[in-house]
C-alpha cells in the first residue's frame, strides 16, 4: 500500500512539473510570436517608405536586409521577409529590367549582417550598413555595365559606369545609415517599452 501510495505522488509530481514545463513553454512561444509579428511589421513599414517620394538611391532597402538578418537570425525567414517586401513596393511600383541584380544585393547583405550582426550596437550597424553601401554599389552598377548599352563592354567602360555613379553612392550612403538607425533604434526603443516583444527563452520552472 505504501508503495502504491508512492507511485501515485510520484505520478502526481511528474504532471504537475509537466504542466508548469508546458505553461512556461506556451508563454515563451507567445511572446516570441509577437516579437516576430512586431517584426515583420517593421520590415513591411519600412518597404512602404520605397513609395514615398525621396532621393534617388536613398532607400531602405540594405538596412531591411541588415535588420531581418539581425533580427530573424540564420533560417530562410532572414531572407524570404525582406525580397517579398521588395517584391511587393517594386510591384507597386514598376518592375524593370535588371531587376534581379538588386535582389541578389539584398541576399548578400543578409548573409552580411549575419556576419557583422551577430551581436547589434550601434558601431556594428553603423559598420554593416557601410559594407552594406559598398556592397549594393558595386554589384547593382557592374549589373548596369554587364546589362546595358550605356558603356562599352570593356575594362574602361566598367570603369567609366563606377565614376558616373559616385554621386549616387552618398545617397545610398545616407539612406542605409538613416533607415538602419532607424529599425535598429525603434525596435530597441520598442523592446524597451514593450517588455513582451523581448526575446523569451523557454526554461522550466
Amino acid at each position: 500500500m505504501g508503495g502504491t501510495l508512492v507511485l501515485r505522488l510520484a505520478r502526481l509530481g511528474a504532471d504537475g512539473l509537466s504542466n508548469c514545463v508546458r505553461s512556461h513553454y506556451a508563454g515563451a512561444m507567445t511572446a516570441n510570436n509577437a516579437r516576430l509579428l512586431a517584426l515583420l511589421s517593421a520590415i513591411v513599414a519600412a518597404a512602404a517608405l520605397r513609395l514615398v517620394p525621396h532621393p534617388p538611391n536613398f532607400s531602405p532597402i540594405d538596412a531591411m536586409a541588415l535588420f531581418s538578418a539581425a533580427y530573424l537570425g540564420r533560417r530562410m525567414l532572414a531572407f524570404v521577409a525582406p525580397l517579398a517586401a521588395l517584391l511587393v513596393s517594386d510591384a507597386v511600383l514598376g518592375f524593370y529590367s535588371g531587376m534581379w541584380v538588386q535582389y541578389v544585393s539584398v541576399a548578400l547583405v543578409v548573409l552580411l549582417g549575419w556576419v557583422v550582426l551577430n551581436r547589434v550596437s550601434p558601431v556594428r550597424v553603423g559598420l554593416a550598413a557601410l559594407a552594406g553601401s559598398v556592397l549594393f554599389f558595386g554589384l547593382t552598377n557592374f549589373g548596369v555595365w554587364l546589362m546595358s548599352e550605356m558603356y562599352p563592354q570593356t575594362l574602361s567602360g566598367l570603369a567609366a559606369c563606377y565614376v558616373a555613379a559616385i554621386p549616387f553612392f552618398q545617397n545610398t550612403l545616407a539612406g542605409d545609415l538613416f533607415f538602419s538607425g532607424l529599425l535598429f533604434g525603434g525596435f530597441a526603443l520598442l523592446e524597451r517599452a514593450v517588455p513582451a516583444l523581448r526575446l523569451q527563452e523557454p526554461r522550466p520552472a
